[in-house]
């Protein structure tokens, strides 16, 4: 008899968990059907202009202190797609935003001609470019680690070769490679 009202109180147990169960699945399937018809929408909207942009690393030299700082610009894909060697060079040469860096390409050089070797870039610059100060080797130094850390940020940039009016000089003679900074 007590093994009866055990047995009974089982199945009574479990068809109210079965019951129970096949409500909540039903419930749950439901509010998930309920959410599929719904449409997503973001919370912010991106641009096409934000779609265009891409973040870019220049180096310059810090202005109290050795070595190079890192400086992110946002610019438009557009500008960077034809001849990326170029609009970096340009970056360099307009100068760092941050107060706490220094310009590191002498005023009104240009550069008349970049080209990819292999993976090596050639930069022709114009004469100007030999203005830096003479008297300190670190200017010399850091102008070259500011062109070639920023190039090599490239995929396919392992080094920087300077011509000066398309011609090699002696005072960059080397092919420049990257150095820890």
């Amino acid at each position: 008899m007590k093994n009866k009202k055990i047995i009974m109180i089982f199945f009574i147990v479990l068809v109210v968990l079965m019951l129970g169960g096949y409500f909540l699945i039903q419930h749950f399937k439901n509010k998930d059907q309920e959410t599929m018809g719904e449409e997503y929408t973001p919370q912010a909207e991106i641009t096409e202009e934000q779609e265009r942009q891409t973040i870019v690393s220049l180096y310059f030299p810090m202005k109290d202190g050795d070595g190079l700082n890192p400086e992110a610009r946002l610019i438009d894909i557009k500008e960077i797609i034809n001849n990326p060697y170029e609009k970096l060079i340009n970056l360099l040469t307009e100068g760092p935003k941050n107060e706490k860096n220094k310009k590191v390409i002498p005023e009104n050089t240009k550069l008349n001609k970049t080209y990819l070797e292999n993976d090596c870039v050639v930069l022709d610059f114009s004469s100007e470019i030999l203005n830096y100060s003479k008297d300190s080797k670190k200017d010399k130094e850091n102008m070259i680690k500011s062109i070639v850390n920023t190039l090599t940020e490239l995929t396919e940039v392992n080094k920087v070769k300077i011509l000066i009016n398309g011609k090699e000089n002696d005072e960059f003679k080397d092919i420049y490679s990257r150095e820890k900074i």
